[in-house]
């Protein structure tokens, strides 16, 4: 599937929906880009438009320079969102791309722009709880790739590939930077409700971390748990993807009281 670039190139649209209702933006996780989520497309009530977010330095925007630093990518990404706020919408954001949707949710707040009607946060612990693993992102090659391997979410046939892996790591290593420098700052809790999906197996994210994210915000709080381990997203799409749709059903019917 092509996706249409609209405007720029931080937004995809897989399939334009000029009627949708509400608009789901999706952000990657460490080493992902915008094509991850274009399976999702049929999935999803056919009243949303599905707008991945593609960051430089993969698949389309693979010559462009890559971000090491969560700050200045979170303000990039709203930059470009502006244009595409005209409707309601949602952010929707797995492992790293989590901590990107909260980021990007507080700077849009500071910036008086408008909020999303939810935040989904995937994979990720609250982003107050900080990391007890060391820092991984400055590694030599074999160690590096060992410690990405935990997360069994890169498939065998690109681990054995070198040009790939080349490719891959470079990717791997900013964003792994910009989950490990990240410094959380306190604000206030946001005004957006929170629905937070974890893995059951996934050891990284403990079950009393996503349950943290219910500090982050002063609107209603649910917490869905997944068979799987990090990746869960994918070796469970079709419960995940069912969850997703019932909270965007939800949506709509909040959209609709609001007319």
């Amino acid at each position: 599937m092509i996706a249409t670039q609209i405007q720029d190139k931080w937004v995809t649209y897989p399939r334009e929906n000029r009627a949708a209702d509400i608009r789901l933006f999706c952000l990657p996780h460490a080493g992902g880009g915008a094509s991850a989520y274009y399976t999702w497309l049929s999935a999803l009530p056919t009243f949303v438009e599905l707008c991945p977010v593609q960051i430089p330095g993969r698949e389309n925007r693979i010559s462009e320079s890559l971000f090491t630093s969560l700050p200045p990518l979170v303000s990039a990404i709203a930059q470009a969102l502006y244009p595409h706020l005209d409707k309601p919408f949602a952010f929707f954001g797995h492992s790293m791309g989590a901590k990107l949707a909260f980021e990007l949710t507080r700077l849009l707040r500071r910036e008086h722009g408008p909020e999303p009607l939810h935040l989904f946060v995937s994979g990720h612990g609250a982003p107050h709880i900080q990391s007890t693993e060391p820092p991984i992102h400055g590694l030599p090659d074999a160690e590096f790739i060992r410690e990405v391997k935990r997360y069994e979410g890169m498939p065998q046939e690109i681990l054995e590939n070198e040009e790939l892996m080349r490719y891959i790591l470079a990717i791997l290593r900013a964003d792994f930077s910009i989950n490990e420098t990240y410094i959380y700052t306190e604000e206030p809790p946001l005004s957006s409700p929170i629905t937070a999906y974890g893995g059951l197996l996934d050891e990284g994210v403990p079950l009393a971390d996503m349950e943290a994210w219910r500090q982050q915000t002063t609107a209603g709080f649910e917490l869905q748990m997944f068979p799987g381990g990090h990746f869960f997203l994918h070796t469970e799409r079709r419960p995940v993807l069912r969850e997703l749709s019932y909270q965007l059903y939800r949506l709509k019917e909040k959209v609709l009281r609001a007319l």
